[in-house]
């Protein structure tokens, strides 16, 4: 009984346009042209945050056409 699995809670799309600081269209494009890890819930939108995290450090959110970071601090 001492072992309890941790469970992730599921949260909604506010909740990850103020983790990830982007408005609800950006997420909404994501699902749709990036694969975004995002679960349809009825008619609502459901996340677990640490896929959230790993798709994002998989470069999944990752500005194709923007300039490096470098390049913009070369100035």
């Amino acid at each position: 009984m001492g072992d309890k699995m941790q469970v992730e809670n599921w949260v909604p799309l506010k909740d990850v346009q103020k983790y990830l600081g982007v408005g609800r269209e950006t997420i909404l494009q994501w699902i749709a042209k990036r694969n975004m890890p995002a679960y349809k819930v009825g008619r609502l939108w459901k996340f677990k945050l640490s896929e959230v995290d790993e798709w994002i450090r998989s470069g999944g959110a990752a500005d194709d056409n923007a300039p490096e970071k470098e390049e913009q601090d070369a100035d």
